[in-house]
């Protein structure tokens, strides 16, 4: 795919102010780690992850995706009457039916005109709403689209811990699927798109491409049935080391795809922004693609995996932070459950 008429007009994002190290988790499970003769700290020693943040009791998916979309429009050059397109794009939603993008388009106040729906798409919902609301503003249906993800990881969180204090038949290896869910945390991002004549910024949205890999969508999957409201039993199981081999060899065929549609070799990209999963996945990942480590910006240490929010955090992250320059490109690099892997090249 490749949009020659696409800006990012901005990026907006929330993150909750209550902080749950990796160590205060492990205290929690400390009955477990006694009884299966498991090492302190190997946590964050398997993750690289310190710590992660959680939203307060109460706080619903659209309430975090709104602080983020009220983030991005407070800096945006379109108003919110301009925006004819919103899009919810998190795994976490508030309620099986209507679409969470109705209650944010509430609570932000925007155009009665404005265009609705939620996309699902595990940890690639954004790059996933990316992709259709640029599709759109190119083909001319909508000139400003609005795309936020809010995401609550506080029920999965502590229903997996939970589970693995109560389940006296877990072993060392019985328990691994369950703690991946141990390195989940919580935000919010936006994102708004414009056609590249009405914003000013000039940062453009140049185009990517994507993969679909069913055959491993049995590796990683949620009893969503349980619910998505806090002190619901929210669980996930995830094959995580076969999930991340399957994961960078999927991102492998993607990244080659990505390279020729924007016509570069990848020694171009100045910045690349990830989905945050864990220091071995990222190792592995940028040895398979044969790209630059130290060009990567790291958000897992102290955010933890975010879902579908993580990728544009990051990449929010790197432009506040001065890691990404203007006339420099970035390179979005996501891979989800399913599997899915959705690349993003942007010209800042």
């Amino acid at each position: 795919m490749k949009f020659e008429k696409v800006n990012i007009d901005c990026f907006g994002y929330a993150l909750p102010s209550e902080i749950v190290t990796s160590e205060s988790i492990e205290r929690q499970l400390q009955p477990l780690y006694e009884r299966l003769n498991l090492p302190l700290g190997r946590l964050e020693l398997m993750s690289g992850i310190k710590e992660r943040r959680l939203w307060k009791d109460g706080v619903m998916p659209s309430d975090a995706a709104t602080s983020a979309g009220t983030n991005a429009l407070e800096s945006a050059s379109v108003s919110r009457n301009d925006i004819d397109l919103l899009i919810n794009c998190s795994v976490c939603r508030d309620f099986i039916e209507p679409a969470t993008a109705a209650v944010v388009h509430r609570k932000l106040g925007l155009s009665p005109k404005c265009q609705i729906f939620d996309i699902s798409n595990a940890c690639l919902g954004v790059l996933s709403g990316m992709s259709v609301a640029a599709s759109m503003i190119e083909s001319g249906v909508v000139k400003a689209a609005l795309l936020v993800a809010g995401e609550n990881s506080r029920s999965l969180l502590q229903s997996t811990i939970n589970v693995m204090l109560s389940d006296q038949s877990l072993t060392r290896q019985s328990v691994k699927p369950l703690f991946a869910s141990l390195t989940i945390g919580s935000g919010a991002v936006a994102v708004i798109l414009t056609r590249k004549d009405i914003s000013p910024a000039g940062h453009r949205l140049l185009g990517g491409a994507s993969g679909t890999f069913s055959d491993y969508s049995h590796l990683c999957f949620g009893n969503v049935d349980r619910g998505m409201r806090d002190n619901c039993e929210t669980l996930m199981m995830t094959d995580a080391e076969t999930l991340m081999r399957c994961g960078v060899d999927a991102s492998a065929v993607v990244w080659k795809n990505f390279c020729t549609e924007l016509a570069i070799t990848g020694k171009e990209v100045s910045c690349f922004s990830t989905h945050q999963v864990g220091n071995a996945h990222r190792r592995l990942l940028y040895e398979r693609l044969k790209i630059d480590l130290s060009k990567d910006y790291s958000t897992l240490e102290k955010f933890g995996n975010t879902g579908s929010v993580s990728c544009p955090l990051t990449a929010a992250l790197a432009v506040e932070n001065g890691a990404l320059v203007s006339g420099e490109l970035m390179a979005m690099l996501g891979i989800g459950s399913g599997i899915n892997s959705i690349m993003l090249g942007i010209r800042w």
